[in-house]
């Protein structure tokens, strides 16, 4: 399983057991969008090759109101 923590920043990511930092910079290039609108789906499709979605996807703007 994935863990994101997302923040102003950028998304704090436990991924099978490797801890690592995506900038904000880095998912707005990947996903050519702005960050408040990029959905949590979106930054776990940067990660996994075939994620298990579940759940309405969420903007991060929703995530950190």
């Amino acid at each position: 399983m994935t863990a994101l923590s997302f923040d102003e920043h950028g998304v704090d990511v436990v991924y099978e057991g490797t801890e690592f930092r995506l900038e904000k910079t880095l998912i707005e290039e990947a996903v050519e969008k702005e960050y408040p609108d990029v959905t949590d789906h979106e930054v776990l499709q940067m990660i996994e090759e075939n994620p298990a979605l579940s759940g309405e996807p969420q903007r991060i703007e929703e995530i950190l109101a």
